[in-house]
């Protein structure tokens, strides 16, 4: 595999068993990520989107195919190397948010630095939240509890947590659909600031309005890619541009 590549799946499958039935919810999947690339994987609900984003992120494993992650195939890894991977790799930012209703922005952004193996001081940590924090607007907002947010705060707050640990490649998974208009812009504004500063950023979504603020386009129906484009123009947060 070529090193400009950070992933790269061959024949990719994920077949789930439940009560007897089987259901193959990828279904022998090629593509490449390069570094650097905003991409969208985008599809209806149960095309398998999210199921091969949860494998890309290391938070499942393919029952067929390979996944190689910066040249190595994911099959050698053991569980530790995955969850080390899981927290300095890769950052999640989830349509749910996912944030502790009882804890400050400040103590949420912190959480993926308290959970990884790398020791830091404490001086060391209020810098690196700090950072991620100014990065999406939101250091003003660093003592507030998450239940205290709008849906657009909480988001930021996600994204920031998300970015604490300086990962490699970022996944969006729906990050605009529990938000308003205003606030989905916002958001998708960020990660199109996080990707031109040099972040790898992999959009999931089921709407074309968002899957359009990317530069790539990946469609998938029913476990299998149907396109694989890059869009003409990446358009900005305010909808200005073209679309293959």
């Amino acid at each position: 595999m070529k090193k400009d590549y950070l992933i790269e799946v061959k024949k990719l499958e994920k077949t789930f068993y439940t009560g007897g039935v089987e259901t193959r919810a990828v279904r022998g999947v090629d593509f490449k990520i390069k570094k650097g690339e905003f991409l969208t994987i985008m599809g209806p609900s149960g095309s398998g989107k999210s199921t091969i984003m949860q494998i890309l992120g290391f938070l499942d494993r393919p029952t067929g195919g390979n996944y190689y992650f910066k040249g190595q195939n994911s099959k050698k890894f053991s569980d530790d190397k995955l969850a080390r991977l899981r927290n300095r790799e890769v950052g999640f930012i989830f349509q749910t948010f996912n944030l502790l209703s009882r804890t400050t922005v400040f103590e949420n952004v912190e959480l993926p630095l308290l959970y990884s193996a790398q020791k830091r001081n404490k001086k060391q940590i209020e810098k690196m939240v700090e950072k991620a924090l100014k990065k999406v607007s939101m250091n003003y907002r660093s003592a507030y509890f998450s239940n205290q947010l709008s849906g657009g705060e909480k988001q930021r707050a996600a994204i920031a947590r998300a970015l604490v640990n300086e990962p490699e490649i970022i996944f969006a998974d729906e990050p605009t659909g529990n938000l308003d208009s205003k606030s989905g812009k916002q958001v998708m504004k960020i990660l199109q600031d996080l990707n031109r500063q040099g972040k790898t950023v992999v959009l999931i979504t089921h709407e074309t309005k968002t899957a359009r603020h990317a530069k790539r386009i990946i469609k998938i129906i029913d476990g299998k890619i149907q396109d694989d484009y890059p869009v003409k123009k990446s358009i900005d947060a305010n909808g200005k541009g073209d679309l293959k």
